[in-house]
């Protein structure tokens, strides 16, 4: 693991995720840049002295050179970084896990698409939200045509907490989301809006073609984007909805996706994520429940426990490293549903598309560089 030391709060969910079904062991990581907050994360992690680094580039080259080294990388560290560390670690002959988004930008998420092609590494990022077994019924059921065609696609991502300027009270999470040396040209778009967009075209299985964007900054001397509203045209004629905000005060995790076809329509809440919500045009709504028998295998397989007993984010996490160990194991070329380099590309291309074209205020555009 490269990043995901104290004060950290994905580098954790990471780890738990990775090892939760016993495919994956956590066996070095350079933690921190500061040696010392390295070696707590490492003792709180039961990860060996020796096998614990200050520096990412020295446990790449230390553990590619062992017989018994690391075969995959989780990288949990602000944006600036991925791009650096995955390309180091795939051209040393190591799988990557990224946190998304893949790179701080679309240059670099189109120069390590490059090298995961030379590389014949995996390469995964962790758009969490597709491990949701419901989430991967919801696509299933659009794919078998159930709704006929797809008309419309609303998402929502709403979130509270950066309704005050916390990165100027030294708050370490919002800090680096609001620089834009560390996060990029996306603020919220770039760290939710990414995954609303990934969540879109993972279940209506349709790519975005056009959108016009407002991409907004709220809280007075930000200098990073917290607010977002974005229309979408998708291919095959769908129009659809994509909202992001920081700043919705009160709002805690709210993700939320409904799509329209022509027969009827589903929902689903992560609030409410074991359930998924399909209402007919001519028939009565039904709701469906996360490991019951009659969803596809596709949703079965990624829950645990019997239907009623409720799985959450972590397990959605551990469904990606589980299909990534899986694709290892196998010697396969793609890890399955696991979102990969192509996915990074896009969500790259979404964020600067969307900004440049609401400062310029340009109206309907063409999705750039996807």
């Amino acid at each position: 693991m490269v990043g995901g030391g104290p004060g950290s709060f994905i580098g954790p969910v990471h780890r738990m995720a990775a090892e939760l079904d016993g495919r994956i062991r956590l066996v070095a990581g350079a933690f921190s840049r500061d040696a010392g907050k390295s070696a707590e994360a490492a003792r709180a992690w039961g990860v060996a002295e020796a096998r614990t680094y200050g520096d990412y580039r020295a446990m790449i080259a230390a553990e590619a050179a062992r017989a018994d080294g690391a075969e995959l990388v989780a990288v949990v560290t602000p944006n600036h970084l991925h791009y650096e560390v995955s390309a180091a670690a795939l051209n040393a002959g190591l799988h990557v896990m990224s946190d998304k988004p893949a790179t701080l930008d679309l240059a670099q998420a189109k120069a390590l698409a490059e090298i995961v092609a030379a590389s014949g590494k995996l390469y995964g990022l962790t758009h969490t939200y597709t491990g949701y077994p419901m989430v991967r019924q919801a696509r299933e059921i659009v794919r078998r045509g159930d709704l006929g065609a797809v008309r419309k696609i609303v998402v929502e991502y709403s979130q509270g907490w950066l309704s005050r300027p916390l990165e100027r009270g030294g708050d370490k999470q919002a800090g680096w989301r609001a620089d834009p040396a560390q996060s990029g040209v996306g603020g919220c778009i770039g760290d939710i809006g990414v995954h609303a967009f990934n969540l879109a075209e993972f279940i209506a299985g349709v790519r975005v073609e056009r959108l016009c964007a407002d991409v907004s900054t709220v809280v007075e001397g930000r200098a990073l984007d917290d607010d977002c509203n974005v229309l979408l045209r998708f291919a095959g004629g769908a129009r659809g909805v994509l909202v992001a905000s920081q700043i919705s005060a009160g709002a805690r995790n709210g993700l939320k996706i409904s799509v329209y076809g022509e027969l009827g329509g589903l929902s689903w809440s992560h609030e409410w994520h074991t359930e998924l919500t399909i209402d007919w045009l001519d028939g009565p709504s039904q709701t469906l429940h996360a490991a019951s028998p009659y969803l596809a295998d596709i949703a079965r397989a990624g829950s645990r426990i019997p239907t009623g007993h409720p799985e959450g984010f972590i397990e959605a996490f551990a469904n990606l490293y589980r299909d990534m160990a899986d694709a290892i194991a196998e010697g396969r070329s793609e890890a399955g549903l696991v979102p990969d380099i192509g996915e990074g590309v896009r969500g790259m291309a979404f964020v600067e598309t969307a900004v440049a074209a609401s400062r310029s205020g340009d109206g309907w555009v063409e999705l750039q560089g996807a």
